[in-house]
């Protein structure tokens, strides 16, 4: 069961851990809640979605959000960065990670093939489910193109699976149904992205925009604290983390 005031508690625990001050708190807070506040994010924020130890995947969505909107408040100080847009550096944080469904521990997240697994996977699964979910945000093209190429980059320098919209799924989505309400033009962007360095059927490509790029940063920095053992590391090709809890994960998801 979802608890909202909970959540809200956890998310403003997120702040304080980095003591935010209250214009801070205010700016980035106008960003973030139309994202927050959507029944799927607020799934994520529950223990139904643990991620890498003991934090549930909304709570890391959240320190990858915050850490962003500070690493790019110290790039804007520098004229060089003047042009660097937070609010979609933010934006990139905060749909970066909304794959489908649980993945550790779930005999349901299983793939054939080595490249289709959840580490290469996922981030075309979070720019499919954050388009169906937040299309308004996708609305003005060159927002999408930048925020499009953040997500699906941001594990750097680890790989991305190739976008391959095909009838027989061949990527094993977990969220195939949802591909056809995907614009053309979204998809053009996301399978361009995707193609850039690609190494057979992966992608070995960096954002192309500073936003991503920071982002991609700011999942570096929040992962090595979040990640406790080898165990959750190996998990993103595993599937297997010992670290959430066997017990509980069986429970979840009939393991």
């Amino acid at each position: 069961m979802i608890n909202k005031e909970l959540n809200i508690q956890k998310l403003h625990d997120v702040f304080n851990k980095y003591n935010l001050t209250s214009n801070e708190k205010d700016e980035l807070m106008q960003i973030i809640y139309p994202i927050f506040i959507h029944d799927e994010f607020q799934r994520r924020m529950t223990d139904e979605f643990m991620h890498h130890s003991n934090i549930t995947l909304g709570e890391h969505i959240i320190e990858d959000a915050v850490v962003t909107y500070l690493l790019s408040k110290k790039k804007i100080k520098k004229k060089k960065y003047a042009n660097l847009n937070i609010s979609l550096a933010v934006k990139i944080a905060m749909m970066h990670d909304l794959y489908t469904i649980p993945w550790q521990n779930n005999k349901d997240a299983k793939t054939n093939n080595f490249f289709n697994k959840h580490g290469f996977r996922h981030p075309v699964e979070a720019v499919i489910n954050a388009i169906n979910w937040y299309p308004e945000i996708f609305d003005n093209q060159d927002d999408a193109k930048i925020i499009i190429d953040g997500i699906v980059h941001h594990m750097y320098p680890l790989p991305a699976r190739i976008f391959i919209d095909t009838i027989d799924n061949k990527m094993e989505l977990k969220n195939f149904s949802l591909v056809s309400n995907v614009s053309t033009e979204n998809k053009d962007m996301l399978t361009d992205s995707l193609k850039r360095k690609n190494f057979g059927p992966v992608s070995i490509s960096k954002s192309k925009y500073l936003e991503g790029k920071i982002m991609s940063k700011a999942d570096k920095k929040v992962s090595r604290h979040q990640i406790k053992n080898i165990s959750s590391a190996s998990a993103l090709l595993t599937g297997h983390n010992k670290s959430i809890g066997e017990k509980d994960a069986k429970k979840r998801n009939n393991y």
